[in-house]
């Protein structure tokens, strides 16, 4: 008894909405265009399912044309979404990289200046000679 009393009451608080008919057409167009999906339109616009699906039915020129679209395809929105915060991840992972970079160029600077000694290897420098082996002792076995 106590739950149809609180549904009740629930009833009496929700006012009825009206959308004008440009909203309902550009809601619509939206949807056409995949930029927004129907569950994006009735949280956003808190209305059911069965009125957006009204309303392509009405508005929808594809729906006139008799056209099928997938409507639940995921939006264009979403996806770029998606992207842009893989880029941030991403880019706050470079970040994290190159911080430990200029950490370890700056300990191997400051080591060098400790020591005197020549830690980084210098582009065009002579190799050494190695161990002395020849490649005779490899071929012979």
């Amino acid at each position: 008894m106590k739950t149809n009393n609180v549904f009740i009451e629930e009833q009496k608080i929700r006012q009825n909405r009206y959308f004008s008919e440009s909203i309902k057409q550009k809601i619509v167009r939206d949807l056409e265009k995949n930029l927004i999906r129907i569950t994006d339109v009735c949280s956003t616009y808190q209305v059911s399912r069965t009125s957006v699906y009204r309303w392509i039915y009405k508005y929808s020129a594809m729906a006139k044309r008799q056209h099928r679209q997938v409507v639940e395809s995921k939006s264009d929105t979403q996806k770029i979404k998606a992207l842009e915060e893989r880029i941030k991840e991403l880019e706050r992972v470079i970040g994290q990289k190159q911080i430990m970079i200029d950490f370890k160029e700056k300990m191997i600077e400051l080591a060098e200046q400790r020591y005197n000694v020549d830690i980084k290897k210098k582009l065009g420098s002579k190799l050494s000679s190695g161990t002395g082996t020849t490649s005779k002792n490899t071929d012979a076995k």
